[in-house]
C-alpha cells in the first residue's frame, strides 16, 4: 500500500512564507502546512509506517526462491596403508556451487506475509490518527492565542472605563458630590484590574509559545474571526449517526479490528506448525584437486575435477514437537480473545466520547446565544447604571460592577465561540472523519487581511527589592497617585 508523499515542495514554501514574513498574520490553513512538516508526532508516524511497509516486504521473501552462493578451499593431508604399504601426501580441494530453493508450499509463510500487509495497513491508519490529532492540537493552540488576545483586550479595556470611573469620581469628590468611598471603590477596582492584565500578558505569552513550538517559527499571529459570525452546526444533528460513523470509521475501532484479524491469523499461523513443508531445490557445483585426488582409482596425482548438479523436491513433515506447537495455539486463542476485548472496549469508548462531542457542540451554541443576550443585556445595564449614577440614583460600585460584568460576558462569548469550532473539529475526530479539508469552512470564518486589533505585550517590569510606596499609582497605570483622602464629607 503507498505511502502519503511527504509534500516536501509545499511544506518548504510555507516555511520560507512564515519565516520570510514573521510580523504578518497567518490563517489556520497556512499553520497547518508549516506545522505537518514539523510535528515530530507526525514524522513519527510517518517513518512507522514506512518501517511497516518494509516489514511487509521482508515477509513477502519468504514466498519468494532463495539463491546463495557457495565457495571454499581446503588442504587436506592423507595417510594410506595398505597391506603395510604406507603412503602420506597432501593436496588442495577447490569447491563451488549454486543452491536454490522456491517453496512451493509452506502455510505459514503465506500468513505472515498476510500478517505484514495487514499491520501495514495498521500503520497507515495510526498515521492517519496522528494527523488527525495535530489538527485538534493546532485549532485548539491558535484560538487559545486568539482567546488569550481577546481576554487582554477586554481587561485593558476595562481597566481604561475603570480608570475613567475613577476620575470621574475624583472630580465629584473635589465639588463635594461624592465621598471618598467612591474613589476608594474606583481604585480598588484599577488595582484589581492592572493584577488581572498582568495575569492576561502572561497567559498570552505563553499561549503563543504554545503555538510557536507547535509550528516550529517564532512570532506567529494568527487571523481573528471575522464580525459578526454565524457559527455552523454540526451535520447531520443526529447523534446516533455520528455515533454509527464512529463505531465504522474512527481509527482507534480500524485499529482494533486489524489488530483482531492479526491475531486470527497468528492463530493460524500457529496451527500451521503442525503440517507438513514442500520445497524445490536445485544445485549445481564443481570440486577440483589442482595436486591430485587420492580417492580416484586411476591417476590419484592427476589434476581432477568433477561437476555436480541436482533438482529435487523436498517434504518436511513435523510429527511431535514436545507440544510447543499445541501450547503456541493455545496462547494465540487467548490473545485472540484479549483482542476481541479490546475491540469491544474501545468500540464503546468511542461511541461514548462521540456522544459527548456531539452534545458539547450543542451545549456551546446554546451558550452562544445566551452569552450574546446576556452581552446586549449587560451593556444596556452599564448604561443605564450610568445615567443613574449622574444623576444621583446609582452610587459608584454599582457602575464598577456592571463595567465589570460587561466586560466578563464579552470574554465568556469569545471563549465560548473558539470552543464550538475546536469541538466541531473534535466531533469530527471522534467519528473518525476529520481531514485537513475540514479546516477550510473554519478558516473562512477569519479575517482574510491581518487584523488590526493585534494586541501588544508589554515587556517584563524589572525586579525590585523596594516596596512601592502607599498611595502610589499601579505599575504601568496612567492614572497619577491618589492625593491624601479628605475627612469624609458624610
Amino acid at each position: 500500500m503507498p505511502l502519503p508523499p511527504r509534500r516536501p515542495l509545499a511544506l518548504l514554501a510555507a516555511a520560507l512564507a512564515l519565516a520570510v514574513a514573521p510580523a504578518q498574520a497567518q490563517s489556520l490553513l497556512q499553520l497547518y502546512d508549516a506545522a505537518h512538516g514539523y510535528d515530530a508526532a507526525t514524522q513519527s508516524a510517518l517513518a512507522n509506517a514506512q518501517a511497516s511497509q518494509a516489514r511487509a516486504d521482508q515477509a513477502r521473501a519468504g514466498l519468494l526462491p532463495q539463491i546463495g552462493l557457495q565457495a571454499g578451499a581446503q588442504h587436506n593431508w592423507a595417510d594410506v596403508n595398505v597391506a603395510g604399504h604406507s603412503s602420506s601426501r597432501s593436496f588442495n580441494v577447490l569447491n563451488g556451487s549454486i543452491v536454490g530453493s522456491q517453496p512451493l508450499y509452506r502455510p505459514a509463510n503465506r500468513i505472515g506475509w498476510d500478517q505484514g500487509r495487514k499491520q501495514a495497513e495498521l500503520a497507515l491508519v495510526q498515521l492517519g490518527s496522528t494527523e488527525q490529532d495535530l489538527i485538534v492540537r493546532l485549532s485548539q493552540a491558535y484560538f487559545d492565542v486568539l482567546a488569550a488576545e481577546d481576554s487582554l483586550r477586554f481587561v485593558r479595556a476595562l481597566k481604561a472605563a475603570v480608570a475613567e470611573q475613577l476620575e470621574f469620581a475624583r472630580r465629584n469628590f473635589e465639588v463635594g458630590n461624592a465621598t471618598i468611598t467612591d474613589s476608594r471603590e474606583a481604585q480598588a477596582r484599577f488595582d484589581l484590574a492592572t493584577a488581572q492584565e498582568i495575569a492576561a500578558e502572561n497567559d498570552l505569552r505563553v499561549k503563543k509559545l504554545a503555538l510557536d513550538q507547535l509550528v516550529g517559527q517564532a512570532g506567529m499571529q494568527p487571523h481573528p474571526l471575522a464580525e459578526p459570525i454565524v457559527l455552523p452546526a454540526p451535520q447531520p444533528g443526529d447523534v446516533q449517526a455520528w455515533v454509527s460513523q464512529a463505531t465504522e470509521q474512527h481509527p482507534a475501532v480500524v485499529q482494533g479490528r486489524m489488530a483482531l484479524d492479526i491475531a486470527r491469523m497468528e492463530t493460524e499461523k500457529a496451527k500451521a506448525g503442525h503440517l507438513p513443508t514442500v520445497d524445490l531445490q536445485a544445485s549445481i557445483g564443481q570440486s577440483r584437486y589442482p595436486d591430485g585426488n587420492p580417492s580416484a582409482s586411476a591417476a590419484p596425482s592427476a589434476r581432477y575435477r568433477s561437476t555436480n548438479a541436482g533438482v529435487g523436491v523436498v517434504l518436511n513433515w513435523p510429527l511431535f514437537a514436545g507440544y510447543a506447537i499445541e501450547n503456541r495455539v493455545r496462547e494465540t486463542l487467548a490473545l485472540q480473545d484479549k483482542a476481541r476485548a479490546d475491540l469491544d472496549n474501545v468500540e464503546r469508548s468511542v461511541a461514548q466520547a462521540t456522544r459527548a462531542a456531539f452534545f458539547g457542540v450543542q451545549s456551546g451554541l446554546g451558550q452562544v446565544r445566551a452569552l450574546e443576550a446576556a452581552e446586549a443585556s449587560s451593556l444596556t445595564a452599564l448604561q443605564a447604571n450610568q445615567l443613574g449614577y449622574q444623576v444621583g440614583v446609582r452610587i459608584n460600585i454599582d457602575v464598577l460592577n456592571a463595567q465589570s460584568q460587561l466586560f466578563q460576558t464579552r470574554r465568556d462569548l469569545a471563549r465560548a465561540r473558539y470552543d464550538v469550532l475546536v469541538g466541531l473539529l473534535r466531533l469530527k475526530q471522534a467519528s473518525g472523519t476529520l481531514q485537513p479539508a475540514d479546516l477550510q469552512p473554519i478558516n473562512q470564518l477569519l479575517l482574510s487581511e491581518a487584523p488590526t486589533r493585534a494586541v501588544e505585550v508589554s515587556p517584563l517590569p524589572p525586579q525590585s527589592s523596594t516596596p512601592a510606596a502607599s498611595g502610589s499609582a499601579p505599575l504601568g497605570s496612567g492614572t497619577p497617585p491618589m492625593r491624601p483622602s479628605r475627612p469624609d464629607r458624610r
